[in-house]
């Protein structure tokens, strides 16, 4: 008896991914930049500097690492504006029916994210799509962390129900995205709506689309 293969499995970004959340990245970004007097940044130019972890872009921006003191101030200021702000995001088009049409066929799919999980968790839930995901989790550590550790844990915790990370494609919005998928043997896609430019995501070696459906469509390609 032939058994089939196990159900492909997607890991979902949520900022610049799931959520359309970019307007309120950049407004907190200027926020941040403005308590040092730094000029506002272009989504342009933001999406061509961006890198993870977030102290390197301030470097890139500044020419120097922030000091321990300017980095607090400029986290603490992103996160005000960023909060605030991000109460008018939306999700990405499409993605409520690909979340649901992906769950339907049978297949699975969980969300980790860098946003704090006591914050991510309850948003979540306001738009209606907690149910579509096995786990849900967010940062528990520092903000300036990359993804490659925390998404360890998340494959870790979902190997119980028979998810294994070489049936798994991470779909996000940043090189860092893809660094933490091969990190622990999984595929990534690279989706352009959130924080980088086509040809920043491009450097990362995987495929990089302009739609969430495209990511899926791709993510189903990779997982055969």
């Amino acid at each position: 008896m032939r058994l089939e293969p196990r159900a492909h499995h997607i890991v979902w970004d949520w900022n610049g991914t799931l959520l359309h959340d970019i307007d309120a990245v950049i407004t907190a970004t200027n926020a941040s930049f403005a308590e040092f007097g730094f000029p506002p940044i272009t989504l342009e130019r933001y999406r061509e500097l961006y890198v993870v972890p977030v102290p390197k872009f301030y470097e890139r921006l500044m020419g120097r690492l922030p000091t321990e003191a300017e980095w607090a101030v400029m986290d603490e200021t992103f996160h005000r504006h960023y909060w605030a702000a991000a109460a008018d995001a939306g999700l990405a088009d499409g993605a409520r029916e690909l979340l649901r049409d992906w769950q339907a066929d049978g297949l699975t799919q969980s969300l980790l994210s860098l946003a704090p999980h006591d914050r991510l968790v309850p948003l979540v839930r306001t738009y209606g799509i907690e149910g579509h995901f096995l786990r849900v989790d967010g940062r528990t550590g520092p903000s300036h962390s990359s993804k490659a550790g925390h998404l360890v844990r998340h494959m870790a915790a979902l190997e119980a129900g028979g998810v294994s990370a070489g049936r798994t494609v991470l779909i996000g919005d940043a090189v860092d995205d893809a660094a933490a998928a091969a990190h622990v043997g999984a595929r990534a896609v690279l989706y352009t709506g959130g924080s980088h430019s086509r040809s920043s995501l491009e450097s990362a070696g995987v495929p990089v689309v302009d739609t969430l459906a495209e990511a899926v469509a791709t993510a189903r390609e990779l997982a055969e």
